[in-house]
C-alpha cells in the first residue's frame, strides 16, 4: 500500500509541476463553461425587424408594440415595399421583415388579412427558429375571436442554450482530462523510457498503471463540482435531480475514460500520436455524435447507428434527464447499462493489449 501511496504522490507532484498541464486541467474547464453558457448560444436576441406596410392603423401599431415589447425583437426600420426590405437585410441592417397586407385592419375582421414573413435563410435553424418566435408574438392578442393557445415550456421555459450545453460540456471535459490526460502522461514514461524502469520495479506493473490514474480521478471529480457549482450559480442552471446519481453515473463514465485513455496508450508511441489518436477518438465523436449540439433523430440513420457506441452520447442523455429534467434513476437504466457495457468492454480490452505489450 506505501508503494501505491507513493506511486501517486510521484504522479501528483509530475502533474503540479508542469504548469502548462495545471493551466489545462482548472483553466479549460471554466473557460469552455463560460463559453458555451454565454459567448456560444442559439438564443434569439435582439432580432432586428423591418416593417412593410401602413403603421397607421391601431391594428398594426398594438403589433409592433408586442414586438418592443418582447425580450425577442425590435423594429428598427419602416418600408415602403417588400424589396426595399429586403435590401436591407441584404445590408445586415435587419434580420427579418414582417409585410402587412394593404389595408390589414380592415380585412382583419373578415379573415381577408395577412402577413408575409421574410427572413434570412442562409443559416436555416436560426431562420425557423426566429419565425417561429415571430408567429408567437404576432399571434398573441392578434385577434379576440380566435382560440387561445397555450403554450408550456417544460423544464427550460426561457429556451436558455445553457440547458443544452452544460451536461454535454460535462461529457467533453471529463472525456478529454480522463482520456487524454491518462493516455498522455502514460505514452511520456514511454516516449522518455522511463516506463521500463517502472515495470522492473518490484511494483507490479497494473498497480503502476493505476496509480498513475488515480490523481486524473481524482482531478476529475473536483472538476465535475467546479462545473455544477458553476452551472448553478454563473449560468442558472438547475440541478434538479439526485447529486447521489449524478456523482454515480460520473464515476462510471470517468472510469470508462480511463479504460480508453489506457487502451490509447497501449497503442500510441510518442505523445503526438497519443493526442492525435484522442482527437479522432474522443473530441471529434464527443462533439458531432453525442447529441450535443446536433439532435441525433436530424442525423441521417447511418451516422444514428454509430451514435449509439458514442459513450458521450449516453452521458450527456443521463445528466440532461437528472439535472434539468431532475427524473429518477429508473429512467436513466438504460445509459447506465451502455455505459457499463462499454466501460467492461475497454478495460478488458486495455488491460489485456496491455499485457501482451509487456511480454
Amino acid at each position: 500500500m506505501k508503494t501505491f501511496l507513493s506511486f501517486i504522490l510521484k504522479e501528483t507532484r509530475h502533474i503540479l509541476r508542469d504548469r502548462r498541464t495545471v493551466m489545462i486541467l482548472f483553466g479549460m474547464p471554466i473557460v469552455m463553461m463560460l463559453m458555451f453558457g454565454f459567448a456560444i448560444s442559439n438564443d434569439i436576441k435582439n432580432v432586428k425587424v423591418v416593417l412593410v406596410g401602413s403603421s397607421s392603423d391601431l391594428r398594426t401599431q398594438a403589433a409592433v408594440e408586442r414586438l418592443n415589447s418582447s425580450e425577442y425583437f425590435t423594429v428598427t426600420h419602416v418600408a415602403g415595399s417588400p424589396s426595399e426590405a429586403e435590401r436591407l437585410i441584404r445590408k445586415r441592417k435587419a434580420d427579418m421583415a414582417i409585410v402587412f397586407s394593404q389595408n390589414y385592419a380592415n380585412h382583419s375582421l373578415d379573415g381577408t388579412a395577412g402577413i408575409q414573413i421574410i427572413t434570412d435563410a442562409a443559416e436555416p435553424n436560426m431562420a425557423q427558429q426566429q419565425s417561429s418566435y415571430l408567429q408567437q408574438v404576432l399571434s398573441v392578442g392578434a385577434d379576440a375571436s380566435a382560440q387561445p393557445v397555450n403554450l408550456s415550456l417544460l423544464y427550460n421555459p426561457q429556451m436558455k442554450s445553457a440547458y443544452n450545453f452544460v451536461p454535454g460540456i460535462m461529457g467533453l471535459l471529463l472525456m478529454i482530462i480522463c482520456a487524454m490526460m491518462t493516455a498522455v502522461s502514460i505514452v511520456r514514461e514511454k516516449e522518455r523510457g522511463t516506463m521500463e524502469v517502472l515495470l522492473v520495479s518490484p511494483a507490479r506493473p497494473l498497480m503502476i498503471i493505476v496509480a498513475k490514474a488515480v490523481p486524473y480521478f481524482v482531478l476529475s471529480m473536483v472538476i465535475l463540482v467546479c462545473i455544477l457549482l458553476l452551472s448553478a450559480f454563473v449560468l442558472d442552471v438547475p440541478v434538479a435531480g439526485s447529486l447521489f446519481w449524478i456523482f454515480t453515473v460520473s464515476l462510471l463514465y470517468i472510469l470508462m475514460a480511463l479504460s480508453l485513455g489506457l487502451l490509447i496508450s497501449v497503442i500510441a508511441e510518442t505523445q503526438l500520436v497519443a493526442i492525435l489518436m484522442s482527437a479522432m477518438v474522443l473530441l471529434l465523436p464527443s462533439i458531432m455524435l453525442s447529441g450535443m449540439i446536433y439532435p441525433i433523430e436530424s442525423m441521417p440513420k447511418v451516422l444514428q447507428a454509430i451514435c449509439q457506441v458514442i459513450p458521450a452520447r449516453w452521458y450527456i442523455s443521463a445528466m440532461r434527464k437528472l439535472m434539468i429534467m431532475g427524473v429518477g434513476v429508473r429512467t436513466i437504466l438504460r445509459e447506465i447499462a451502455i455505459l457499463a457495457a462499454i466501460t467492461s468492454l475497454l478495460l478488458g480490452v486495455a488491460l489485456k493489449a496491455f499485457k501482451n505489450r509487456l511480454q
